[in-house]
């Protein structure tokens, strides 16, 4: 009997737990797209899933050795950190000083062609590969099961469709903007185009202007990003094949927001939210920054931070926030890369790097000043924190005015920005308790969720796995022309029923009033 128990036991044990390990091919976009894509990368690796990166020979923050995925070199040069700090550059030195509407649009123009340059480049790495014999041998042999990658730059669509594979997209921009506009219903009446700082609730003249930023954004996308993938596409798929559809046949879109940042708008099955993924608990922190923060006493601490790319602001400006920070009798964690102000006061700590997450979540923090990326903001949500704005470029100042209009921000413009401004904005953010008020209930209502957003969007990366796919949640919309999407060819076919209808009605009666007076006519001669 013992023996046999202990038979039973080991059979049990010896019995595979089901879980699959997958093989994943990633195909990533560069900078702050990337540190998403690693919290993802590493949650599927502690899954026992088998990750391989496509990474370009001169990527900045995608490295050739990690213990969480074998990577694959591609020899072309993609993500040039001169040419970003370059651009960088001339971005804050346009953003410094207000400008006319006219410079607007040419400093708009030469930005779309500045990145036009980067899908150009993507799109010849990506070529690279598909010419690569070997390359593409080893690729077809490792039998992989999805390519999981960032739709903001297309090669991860072209490489899934050349190797037949499901793909799962970590998402919230596109090649063509925000990632709602490629796959789901978009009313420009009350679904405010990225880029118009608009809300769901639109004045006349409001709509007027989202219906016109629509069109013009959808040009410049269309003619400047989309031309290369549609040449790409003609040549090595045939013309037949539309890199649009591609794109839109992703089996899983993982949306990198949610509705407590994003307004309510149409959505679609296969569209799956997991905004504030790459949030989690804070930890404790390093000793000499906890000893740093505690001095702060009961005035608390403010945190700064522009992000991956903008450590340095100009000269001029930083000495302004310097001298408006050393006012407060608050600490400040600023993380600043470029030279120590002249105006830094005693209540002012400089780093090159700051645990940003575990400071948003340490109990002294009172205000984030930020620029408004999304990683930034959803930190800030996680962990109910108001934030003082300044948003710089990109998604930015969309991000910022939808925190705004939610009532969890002050948002500044940079442009002629001075230390009085700066610090009546602090003040107002520090010391209106309705700004940490709401965003606290950002943060509640961010928390009140059933399953966590990493554990969510893991959950469909394996469903994709298991499943082969999930053609079953993709639309058919994108597959039909923009006449039979909107049914214009069924109203024209009943509205040529209806006229048809009439004017045989008008003959037959006109027949008939001309046969009754004739009649009549006849009678009387």
């Amino acid at each position: 009997m013992y023996h046999s128990a202990i038979l039973t036991i080991l059979s049990l044990l010896s019995v595979p737990c089901g879980v699959y390990s997958g093989q994943i091919l990633v195909y990533p976009v560069d900078g702050s797209h990337w540190i998403n894509m690693k919290v993802i990368i590493m949650e599927l690796h502690s899954k026992g899933h088998n990750i391989t990166v496509i990474r370009s020979s001169d990527s900045m923050y995608v490295k050739e050795e990690s213990p969480y995925y074998s990577s694959i070199t591609v020899g072309v040069g993609v993500y040039n950190d001169e040419y970003f700090t370059s651009f960088v550059s001339l971005l804050l030195q346009f953003r410094q000083h207000k400008r006319s509407s006219w410079d607007e649009l040419m400093f708009a123009v030469e930005s779309m062609k500045m990145l036009s340059e980067i899908h150009e480049k993507i799109c010849n790495m990506t070529a690279m590969i598909f010419e690569n014999e070997t390359l593409m041998k080893s690729l077809q042999e490792a039998k992989f099961d999805m390519v999981l990658a960032d739709p903001a730059m297309g090669g991860g669509v072209l490489l899934a469709h050349k190797l037949g594979l499901p793909l799962v997209f970590n998402v919230r921009w596109t090649i063509l903007g925000d990632g709602h506009f490629a796959i789901a219903p978009s009313p420009l009446s009350y679904v405010p185009v990225p880029g118009a700082e608009l809300t769901d609730k639109m004045t006349f003249i409001q709509r007027v202007t989202n219906v016109l930023i629509y069109f013009y954004t959808y040009y410049q996308q269309e003619n400047y990003f989309g031309q290369h993938y549609k040449v790409f596409c003609q040549k090595y798929f045939g013309p037949d094949v539309d890199y649009f559809s591609l794109f839109q046949n992703a089996d899983i879109w993982l949306m990198r927001n949610d509705f407590t940042f994003e307004f309510p708008r149409p959505t679609m099955p296969n569209v799956v939210y997991m905004g504030g993924f790459q949030c989690k608990p804070s930890n404790p922190l390093p000793d000499d920054l906890e000893k740093f923060v505690q001095s702060s006493g009961k005035h608390g601490v403010i945190i700064m931070s522009l992000g991956s790319i903008f450590g340095e602001l100009l000269g001029d400006i930083t000495n302004e926030i310097a001298a408006a920070f050393a006012q407060l009798p608050q600490k400040v964690i600023w993380r600043h890369t470029g030279p120590r102000p002249s105006t830094l006061g005693n209540n002012t700590l400089l780093v090159d790097w700051m645990p940003q997450n575990d400071l948003l979540g340490h109990p002294k923090t009172k205000v984030f000043v930020a620029h408004g990326g999304t990683n930034g903001i959803q930190e800030a949500i996680y962990h109910g924190v108001p934030i003082l704005g300044l948003p710089l470029a990109f998604d930015q100042p969309d991000n910022l005015s939808r925190m705004r209009e939610k009532g969890t921000a002050k948002v500044l413009d940079i442009s002629g920005l001075d230390r009085s401004v700066f610090l009546e904005a602090l003040k107002e953010v520090l010391y209106n308790p309705s700004y940490r008020e709401n965003m606290q209930k950002l943060s509640r209502l961010h928390h009140d969720q059933p399953i966590k957003p990493l554990d969510h969007a893991i959950f469909w990366i394996e469903y994709v796995i298991r499943n082969g796919g999930a053609p079953h949640l993709r639309t058919q919309s994108f597959r039909m022309s923009w006449i039979t999407y909107h049914s214009l060819d069924v109203m024209l076919t009943l509205l040529g029923v209806v006229l048809i209808n009439g004017w045989l009605t008008f003959l037959v009666l006109r027949y008939l009033c001309f046969t009754v007076i004739f009649k009549k006519k006849f009678k009387r001669e």
